[in-house]
């Protein structure tokens, strides 16, 4: 995720890239590559205000989620 600073597209390319990041920081310490699904969001989902400093802070942001395997 992004604050809205800065045109979507570019917002959409900076959170795909912090996703990534954060992908390779996982694959690194030894997480299987097919386990790791990433998405970027950009400008969404705010958690605060984007009229300070403070609140875009908040909405810069890399979200993991966790889930187990399907198992029959």
């Amino acid at each position: 995720y992004t604050d809205s600073i800065g045109p979507p597209s570019y917002n959409k390319v900076v959170s795909e890239s912090r996703a990534n990041m954060v992908k390779a920081y996982l694959i690194g310490k030894g997480i299987d590559p097919s386990q790791v699904k990433t998405v970027g969001y950009g400008a969404q989902k705010f958690l605060a205000s984007n009229r300070t400093k403070e609140g875009r802070r908040f909405n810069r942001r890399v979200e993991i989620e966790l889930s187990s395997p399907i198992t029959k």
